[in-house]
């Protein structure tokens, strides 16, 4: 069973997905991913984690226009997600992609390396 800060946390990265797509008008931030939503226990704090696709500048842009349009999304997110306090937000860049690419990197070099040495 899910606890309440769960089902708040997926309640907000429901809604956050749907005011970007839906109601920024930010061209740096372009196609944006919600991947998680970590939110403290009492609900005061949330960390949005998000990806985007692109090369450095893509991605220092959408974390400056997240971060221009914070106030906004959050006084979006309070007329949606009815709490006593709406979460301060934080968003963070999910990493997680790139760090799996990476390790697939790697293991197909050290694959090639052992076929490299071991011709059959």
């Amino acid at each position: 069973m899910s606890s309440r800060p769960e089902k708040v946390a997926e309640a907000i990265k429901k809604e956050i997905c749907g005011i970007i797509r839906d109601e920024l008008n930010d061209p740096r931030v372009g196609f944006v991913t919600i991947t998680g939503v970590d939110l403290t226990a009492d609900l005061r704090f949330a960390k949005i984690y998000y990806s985007v696709m692109g090369n450095e500048k893509v991605k220092n842009d959408t974390l400056e226009g997240l971060k221009k349009a914070t106030g906004f999304i959050r006084c979006k997110l309070g007329e949606r997600v009815r709490l006593k306090f709406t979460p301060e937000i934080r968003f963070m860049p999910d990493e997680s992609l790139d760090y799996s690419q990476h390790i697939e990197e790697i293991l197909k070099k050290i694959n090639s390396n052992i076929k490299n040495q071991n011709p059959k």
